[in-house]
């Protein structure tokens, strides 16, 4: 199958040229973000494969569907970015990668934790600096700490047997109960109720209509004083200017994010040389508390290997049955 992938960079193509051995597509990479303006750039290509901050909407996708594109496959477990309605209209299948690694970013979530929690980025900091003072360091333990994991798909399953050694009260959240979960943290059926109960809150959810802004000016205010709130599944589930005030005014005491809801024109690139123009974003880098990295939660070997077999696995299954496991159907994400 021709396929050509949009927002590469050297990981992904040496990645997917390795794992391609095995599948034989033809593929095309393209450094740009599939847009609007970009679409054309993949007339003649059967497939399109993209990621999350990629802009497939209406215009893109008739762009695609006009240059004889019959699939689009996100190299993502989320595919919020992705206008599904237009895509189905249009006769154009999506897949997805529904679980690369989702240790990777379990992983990477308790890192956040620990090292905000622990003042571990400013220690480093300052010993590079000959500061060996400790005054500012102080931190927090994560034993006898209530922790709650919002998402209990694969990650937030992942989380919480990661957290578990570490002797807190682990509590979960999610419209559909996993066993896994439930045999690792207490489910509260109430988000608010079990928000009020947390020390440190962590989001796993996917990005809906229903979870948009899920912390927002009303959910803060029923938050703990102090609380820490983690973030790595997608920006948008915070309100970043109610989240901005909430900082203000100490009811939150630590934010850890590895995404943000308008990551798309900062992520991802090098803007060392660069002004920022973003004043929200350039706001949330003044408070000590706050940790940012920019979205490489999933950045493993393992993971960026399980992303191209199983892309390039999807786009196998189509081309010879004109159908595919890890379809993303419409009807049932209505239910």
């Amino acid at each position: 199958m021709k396929v050509a992938i949009f927002a590469t960079k050297g990981y992904d193509r040496k990645s997917f040229e390795e794992s391609n051995v095995a599948f034989g597509h033809d593929l095309t990479f393209f450094e740009p973000k599939l847009t609007p303006n970009t679409a054309p750039l993949a007339a003649g290509f059967e497939a399109v494969c993209v990621f999350v901050n990629d802009r497939v909407n209406r215009d893109t996708i008739m762009k695609l569907a006009a240059g004889g594109t019959k699939i689009i496959a996100t190299r993502s477990a989320g595919y919020n970015q992705i206008d599904l309605e237009s895509a189905e209209e249009m006769g154009l299948a999506v897949v997805r990668v529904p679980a690369y690694s989702p240790n990777a970013v379990s992983e990477f979530t308790v890192g956040l934790i620990l090292t905000l929690g622990r003042q571990i980025h400013r220690a480093y900091n300052r010993v590079r600096d000959n500061n060996f003072e400790l005054d500012g360091l102080q931190g927090i333990e994560l034993h006898k700490k209530t922790i709650g994991v919002f998402g209990t798909g694969r990650i937030g399953v992942s989380v919480l047997r990661n957290l578990s050694g570490f002797g807190a009260r682990l509590l979960a959240y999610d419209i559909y109960r996993n066993p896994e979960a439930e045999a690792l943290a207490t489910y509260i059926d109430d988000p608010v109720e079990m928000a009020r109960q947390c020390d440190i809150i962590t989001l796993h959810l996917p990005l809906t209509p229903n979870t948009h802004h899920i912390i927002n000016e009303d959910t803060i205010k029923h938050l703990k004083d102090g609380v820490f709130i983690v973030n790595t599944s997608r920006g948008a589930l915070l309100d970043t200017l109610a989240v901005i005030e909430g900082l203000k005014s100490g009811k939150i005491g630590y934010l850890a994010i590895d995404v943000y809801e308008i990551e798309g024109d900062l992520f991802f690139q090098d803007l060392s040389n660069e002004i920022v123009t973003d004043d929200v974003f350039a706001r949330l880098l003044t408070f000590p508390n706050v940790l940012v990295t920019g979205h490489q939660a999933f950045l493993t070997q393992q993971a960026l290997q399980n992303i191209a077999e199983t892309t390039l696995d999807n786009l196998k299954q189509f081309e010879e049955t004109g159908q595919c496991d890890n379809a993303v159907l419409l009807d049932q994400i209505r239910g």
